[in-house]
């Protein structure tokens, strides 16, 4: 994998805070425990906040490096011709690693309401510092718009990518149109890989109704896990039918 140059922040921030701080408690109260000779409460608290400190060691190690390997690994098929879009880009994580792989006419837009809740320092002006920062600044173009509505014409783009951005619509109406929309903007053969922890089965069968019969839902695996395989990330990879 490539040498990040760019800062891209913690994806959901007050998750993994709210472990950190869990963790730190369990051990008080066990520590407390184990001084009042309560062996028993001890021990309970001690597993309790080992588990909940390895579960936001896994957590750090996702959104500061797992999920990029897994991206890593998913872009090697681009053959850097391609017109790609980002669903919800943030700060470039997704999208300036496709950009890096563009050349030839390629082309790496992304698209994102810049919302800070989903992650730190989330701003347009974040993304273009990095994609400045790695390099790949002249092929980005970065659009401020909703996924439920994207301002892109049919059959637009040959690769539609979204990282954990479609389970912060509100309604499974809104997300069932997001994903239809970004099948409208991807032409006929196109790749369509979206990865998020929540509602995958929702965009796939959403996907089946438009008449998509190429597509899978599959693990990512655990580099892509936000505290433990309860919130482990789901990857939909679907091609747009050609006929």
């Amino acid at each position: 994998m490539r040498k990040r140059h760019g800062h891209y922040g913690f994806d959901a921030p007050w998750p993994l805070v709210g472990l950190i701080i869990g963790a730190i408690a369990l051990l008080a109260l066990a520590a407390l425990s184990f001084v009042l000779d309560i062996f028993a409460a001890g021990v309970s608290f001690a597993f309790g906040g080992l588990y909940t400190l390895a579960s936001a060691f896994s957590y750090l190690y996702t959104t500061r490096r797992g999920k990029f390997v897994v991206w890593d690994e998913e872009l090697r098929r681009l053959r850097g011709d391609e017109q790609v879009l980002d669903l919800g880009c943030g700060r470039g994580a997704v999208l300036l690693a496709a950009a890096a792989r563009l050349a030839d006419g390629g082309r790496a837009t992304g698209i994102d309401l810049w919302r800070s809740k989903d992650q730190t320092g989330n701003t347009e002006a974040a993304a273009r510092t990095n994609a400045e920062a790695e390099g790949v600044a002249e092929r980005v173009d970065l659009v401020t718009g909703d996924l439920r509505d994207l301002p892109f014409g049919a059959d637009a783009f040959d690769v539609v990518l979204s990282s954990l951005a479609l389970h912060n619509i509100p309604s499974a109406d809104g997300r069932a149109q997001a994903v239809r929309e970004a099948y409208r903007v991807l032409r006929p053969g196109g790749l369509m890989l979206l990865a998020d922890f929540q509602h995958t089965p929702d965009y796939e069968q959403t996907l089946r109704d438009l008449g998509v019969i190429d597509v899978r839902r599959r693990d990512a695996g655990r580099r892509f896990w936000y505290g433990g395989p309860w919130f482990a990330t789901t990857i939909i990879e679907a091609r747009k039918p050609t006929g």
